[in-house]
């Protein structure tokens, strides 16, 4: 029996420390929020000239939004710069919209490449390969086509770019846009995935994403280049981590991706969610047991318990104040990330952040017993590590 007690009153140990670590967490990502986003840009003095940028743009298909995305590319204040337009194959409809754009911004540096190069089983580097080699400055933007720009944004990620940072990176968030699942979507990327990603930043965690990130492109050529990472489908992660791994710093640019895709319902959320968790798993695998741990209601069951178990504090009532004080500084973090009104009211985040909760831990459980990986025009087996092999293809 003994032996019970203190198994048990390590356990309860170890939960009540770790509750005590995620609200650390949240304090961190509120104050990295409120430290580096939304800062007013420093202009550099005329003398010395802002660096040129190549700035790649895969495309696959079209939905009602690439257009007005895409032309935020064309219209932004900067200097010098070219856009690498890499379509898929020659009978992908966004060709046309690319010509139209052309022809409407004539000034613009703009090219397209048709068909991309077959370097790995990557399909995104695949496509990408042919406008990476004909890039000409050191600088180069990897930029999905769902991503929307302002017109300082570029400035803001170059000036962020300092002499020891190979890459700069965007927090990931999305525009306003209407209904239930663009709702869903921006208390997602505002509240759980921000406080990830802006704690991981705060202790230099290799947390950047591949929807919008800056790059010296020098550091990459000796290495071989982007299809060094075409066996890998989270080609960004591996990015940030040959840099790491060789003394370059990582740094968050002051704007976040601004996600705009035209194409917004709860199955396409759902299913990107759950593929990032089967890229986590595989490349890192102690998330298969923490992971749940950082979910509100799922870790507030057993912080009821060890609570009770150590300081017979009553489990109901520190459950409700448990989810009541993440669920407030939830709605803190999306207010500094979002920097202006919210589209939608205090009752719709209510119902959006209860959705989001209490559905995490079934989209966790689909990631770790449901490993192949649907992404593009193939299907994918990941291996242990993070590279993957293709299985199957659509025709």
């Amino acid at each position: 029996m003994a032996v019970v007690s203190y198994a048990l009153f390590g356990i309860a140990i170890f939960f009540f420390g770790g509750w005590c670590f995620v609200w650390l967490m949240h304090l961190i990502a509120i104050f990295n929020a409120k430290l580096k986003l939304h800062k007013k840009i420093q202009l550099i003095p005329p003398e010395e000239p802002l660096p040129g940028v190549s700035i790649i743009k895969p495309l696959v298909g079209v939905d009602p939004n690439l257009f007005i995305n895409l032309e935020t590319f064309f219209t932004m204040n900067y200097p010098q710069y070219e856009l690498l337009l890499c379509i898929h194959d020659e009978s992908d409809p966004s060709i046309m919209l690319v010509k139209r754009l052309m022809e409407k911004y004539p000034s613009v540096d703009a090219k397209i490449f048709i068909g991309g190069m077959k370097v790995g089983v990557n399909p995104k580097i695949n496509n990408m390969q042919l406008g990476y080699e004909a890039a000409k400055y050191d600088l180069f933007l990897v930029s999905d086509s769902g991503i929307r720009m302002k017109e300082d944004t570029l400035l803001d990620m170059v000036l962020s770019m300092k002499d020891d940072t190979g890459l700069v990176h965007q927090m990931p968030f999305t525009c306003d846009r209407k209904g239930f699942p663009a709702t869903l979507e921006k208390v997602f990327f505002g509240t759980s995935h921000a406080r990830i990603y802006l704690s991981a930043d705060f202790f230099r965690i290799n947390c950047p994403t591949g929807m919008s990130a800056l790059m010296r492109k020098k550091p990459l050529d000796e290495i071989g280049g982007i299809k060094a990472f075409a066996h890998y489908l989270a080609e960004d992660f591996f990015f940030a981590k040959s840099f790491t791994d060789r003394g370059w710093k990582l740094r968050i640019s002051s704007q976040p991706a601004w996600q705009n895709s035209g194409h917004c319902d709860i199955s396409s959320f759902r299913n990107r969610i759950t593929r990032w968790g089967k890229l986590r798993f595989a490349m890192v695998p102690h998330t298969i047991f923490f992971e749940p741990l950082s979910e509100c209601l799922f870790l507030g069951i057993f912080v009821a318990w060890s609570a009770n178990f150590l300081f017979n504090w009553d489990c109901f009532v520190l459950y409700l104040v448990h989810v009541l004080v993440w669920f407030l500084l939830d709605w803190i973090l999306l207010c500094i990330i979002q920097n202006g009104s919210l589209p939608f009211s205090k009752g719709d985040f209510v119902v959006a952040w209860i959705f989001r909760e209490s559905s995490a831990l079934y989209l966790y459980l689909k990631a770790l017993f449901d490993p192949t990986i649907r992404w593009r025009t193939g299907t994918y087996k990941l291996r242990w590590g993070g590279v993957a092999e293709e299985i199957k293809s659509k025709l």
